[in-house]
């Protein structure tokens, strides 16, 4: 079975994990009208239903938090597998309130920015290497409420083309700096190669492998156990000449953290021993993700068997 893969043989692109989107909509009202407290009392007989019915889903969050046990000591029976998905719920509300203008930017606290914008002051861009942990539309918003900030964010949209359509709905400029990519093509690399030189941020995820069937990956310890992680992410930063940095956003309580740690001044990836650097690069990616998952358990949205290894090119 390939990474990304459910127990059915379909790659993570292919899975509607926003199958309670219609019930979600109906939550979305609810906690306009009423507040946030009878949306969460009326979220996890949703829940309980859809984990109940849904064995893959159940399957999936059971599996990513048996691996957080390896590391710290986190339950993964039916309840914290209700938790995790209520984390996600939340997470999607909290996407909904933030297009709708009903979100508080004050309620969000960043943590090691400096460099960031010391980048804006300069006019330099950069590679942001995110990840499915929080809520990485935080950033997308916010970029506009900081003068001088321009960010482009690629993404596979195709599986959450219904989601996608709802945010539209709420505000027509939550498309408006998305770049839809299913691979990197010279095309793209010089689109994104202007909007660098020009000072752009650029984004992309580096916990999904590609759509394609013998993805570029490299593999390296994950919470205990080889998972695959893509190469794509790092090859584009070589080939653009920018400081890559990593992006974590995440909910804490009652407020919401943005991190950015740098990962490279610069990466220049020779044509001959190339390999080595990747990983290296790769796994000190994937140290940051598990110290994060570590320090917030249920604020990772893979749901899918994340530790099914691909065929590689």
């Amino acid at each position: 079975m390939k990474a990304g893969a459910t127990s059915s043989g379909r790659h993570w692109a292919a899975v509607n994990e926003l199958g309670f989107l219609a019930g979600l909509r109906l939550m979305f009202w609810i906690c306009r009208v009423f507040g946030r407290w009878p949306f969460r009392v009326l979220l996890y007989p949703v829940l309980l239903w859809y984990v109940l019915t849904r064995a893959d889903a159940r399957r999936a969050s059971q599996n990513y938090l048996r691996h957080v046990s390896l590391k710290r000591p986190v339950a993964s029976g039916l309840f914290s597998v209700l938790r995790h998905y209520a984390a996600f719920a939340e997470m999607m509300l909290d996407k909904m309130l933030l297009w709708s203008g009903r979100f508080n930017p004050s309620a969000v606290q960043y943590f090691g920015a400096g460099p960031i914008r010391e980048l804006i002051r300069r006019r330099r861009g950069a590679v942001l290497i995110c990840s499915h942990f929080g809520n990485v539309d935080l950033c997308r918003v916010l970029s506009g409420l900081h003068s001088g900030l321009k960010m482009t964010i690629l993404v596979h949209t195709r599986h959450a083309r219904v989601f996608n359509q709802m945010l539209a709905s709420l505000n027509p400029a939550s498309q408006m700096n998305l770049l839809q990519v299913t691979e990197i093509s010279p095309a793209t690399a010089m689109l994104l190669s202007d909007r660098v030189e020009a000072g752009e941020l650029v984004v992309i995820a580096g916990d999904r492998i590609p759509v394609s069937d013998r993805p570029r990956v490299v593999q390296t310890e994950f919470l205990g156990e080889m998972a695959a992680f893509p190469v794509g992410p790092y090859i584009l930063a070589s080939v653009l000449q920018c400081p890559i940095f990593m992006l974590f956003s995440m909910r804490a309580g009652s407020h919401h953290e943005i991190h950015f740690e740098q990962l490279r001044e610069s990466l220049r990836l020779p044509r001959r021993g190339r390999d080595p650097m990747l990983a290296e690069v790769v796994r000190d990616y994937a140290l940051a993700l598990e110290r994060h998952c570590l320090n917030q358990p249920l604020q990772w949205f893979n749901f899918y068997d994340y530790w099914h290894l691909p065929e590689q090119d």
